[in-house]
């Protein structure tokens, strides 16, 4: 495994306009050219935290993902966050389920998708959404990365690195600034459990109802140690390198991991 430069996009959203985001993304990825492997972008980053699916939502070959997957191989960076997603192959054109849907896009062409698992029922995100089923490892650059959603946090044993299964966990997030001593505590209890780097983008800035992101996207070591804390209700691309030497090191000097609970998951 070599080091990792993994860069944190923490911004605001222009509520349901997407190419409005888009056009934001890419003054940001033209700054960045050449100085990092992996940006990570905030929850629905093109819509905001939006309830409205049968208006804003896409096919995996839709406007949003297609002009990603070009900028993914034009910057020559993977490009990761979720977006408001629908999918008629289970179902029919005329009713189809709809996901918070994260997605990894390689410069190689390669796609990976992880719908949430865990929807935000006091946002009526349960009603809208249909919730995911699987929990894919993606391989990138000789590390395992698992992508979590928002929500996602407060479940530990959704995010158990079983047998160091993951390096990177990574959570982009619409976390409310009432609630973001939650969100600081959590995400280095996240990297403390799974001995992983953990890292946390979420946005800033008032969305359609008036609910405040103030940030605090974060990057932790596998000890817990804060590696880069974005300043709060700041618009910034921040970027830092993961040292895959240290997290092995560690693994093998304090092997907690062995002695984990062995447990399986029901749907």
């Amino acid at each position: 495994m070599n080091p990792l430069r993994i860069s944190l996009l923490q911004t605001d959203l222009v509520w349901e306009d997407k190419q409005a985001n888009l056009r934001r993304l890419r003054e940001k990825l033209e700054s960045i050219r050449g100085a990092t492997e992996i940006v990570v972008l905030p929850e629905t980053f093109s819509t905001g935290f939006s309830m409205n699916p049968s208006t804003l939502a896409e096919p995996a070959d839709g406007d949003t993902l297609n002009t990603l997957r070009r900028w993914s191989a034009e910057f020559h960076v993977a490009l990761t966050g979720s977006y408001i997603a629908c999918d008629t192959s289970t179902t029919t054109p005329s009713n189809p389920c709809y996901y918070n849907r994260a997605f990894f896009l390689t410069p190689e062409g390669e796609t990976y998708y992880y719908d949430k698992r865990h929807l935000f029922r006091m946002g009526h995100e349960t009603e809208c959404y249909t919730p995911g089923r699987i929990r894919p490892v993606i391989s990138y650059h000789g590390w395992n990365i698992l992508l979590q959603i928002c929500y996602d946090l407060r479940f530990p044993v959704w995010s158990r690195n079983r047998h160091n299964e993951y390096d990177l966990l990574i959570y982009v997030a619409n976390w409310p600034a009432s609630r973001r001593r939650v969100w600081d505590i959590l995400l280095q209890a996240r990297a403390i459990e799974n001995i992983s780097y953990v890292c946390g983008v979420n946005r800033i800035g008032k969305d359609f109802h008036g609910i405040r992101h103030d940030g605090g996207s974060a990057v932790y070591s596998p000890k817990g140690e804060p590696l880069i804390c974005m300043p709060d209700e700041t618009e910034e691309l921040a970027t830092v390198t993961l040292d895959a030497d240290a997290l092995l090191r560690f693994r093998e000097k304090f092997p907690a991991w062995k002695d984990a609970d062995d447990f399986s998951l029901e749907f």
